[in-house]
């Protein structure tokens, strides 16, 4: 565990209601007295949190983002490592797992986080290198869900793919160019899905690894989607498909 800050209203909410043993201290603006500040105040205190009010300036200089008046300080699990992932595969009758190969952007890796906690996703897979982390960025976009949703960080993508494979799980992956829709894979049994970097896709070893690729039909102009967006409609057909 270490300490990190978690900042803005909905972020800082579902830390509260999920962690609230955790948090450190809550940081409010002065004067900012709303009907949806004064709960996370009362759920700190309630759990002895100290609560401090501060400037603008104050928490301007604590994070860089819109932290809308609220930044709590906490201690947060880091990401997890293939043994936390080996045994969370254990654990399940049916896992489902999501794989990012590089994904950069923190705000996509938030939103992918939150689309995986609602999907029912059991954990988000990441290599550790060239790939966003679990900063304060994510955990605010992420609602949350950088709580609820294991994040395990691998050394070699490929070869934690191959020991998914060795434990019963079908890796499909996202690749243009195939002329399998995603609508059309089996998606039911244990699950891993793959995707790509923003704008460069699955890394060949990765795509090679894959049991089967498929893709997303794209009838206008654009040639791909954003990531976030793409990780999305794969994992609710596979929502779909399982329930």
């Amino acid at each position: 565990m270490s300490a990190d800050l978690v900042f803005g209203i909905h972020a800082v909410a579902a830390l509260l209601q999920r962690a609230p043993l955790e948090v450190l201290e809550l940081f409010v603006m002065k004067d900012r007295d709303d009907k949806r500040m004064q709960p996370l105040i009362q759920q700190a205190r309630e759990n002895g949190v100290s609560v401090q009010f501060c400037n603008r300036k104050t928490l301007d200089d604590m994070v860089s983002g819109q932290h809308q008046g609220v930044v709590a300080k906490a201690r947060l699990q880091s990401s997890g490592t293939e043994n936390d992932l080996a045994a969370i595969v254990a654990s399940k009758d049916k896992p489902f797992i999501l794989i990012l190969d590089g994904v950069t952007d923190p705000h996509n890796l938030g939103a992918i986080l939150r689309s995986a906690d609602a999907a029912g996703v059991h954990a988000v897979v990441s290599p550790k290198d060239r790939s966003a982390k679990l900063t304060a960025a994510v955990r605010k976009v992420a609602c949350g869900a950088a709580e609820s949703v294991p994040f395990i960080t691998v050394t070699n993508l490929a070869r934690t793919m191959r020991e998914l494979q060795e434990a019963g799980l079908w890796i499909v992956g996202t690749a243009g160019e195939t002329e399998t829709l995603v609508y059309d894979a089996d998606l039911k049994g244990p699950l891993a899905i793959v995707l790509g970097a923003e704008g460069e896709g699955l890394r060949r070893l990765t795509r090679e690894t894959c049991d089967s690729l498929v893709k997303i039909p794209m009838f206008g102009a654009v040639s791909s989607l954003n990531v976030s967006v793409a990780a999305g409609i794969c994992m609710f057909e596979a929502v779909r498909q399982r329930a």
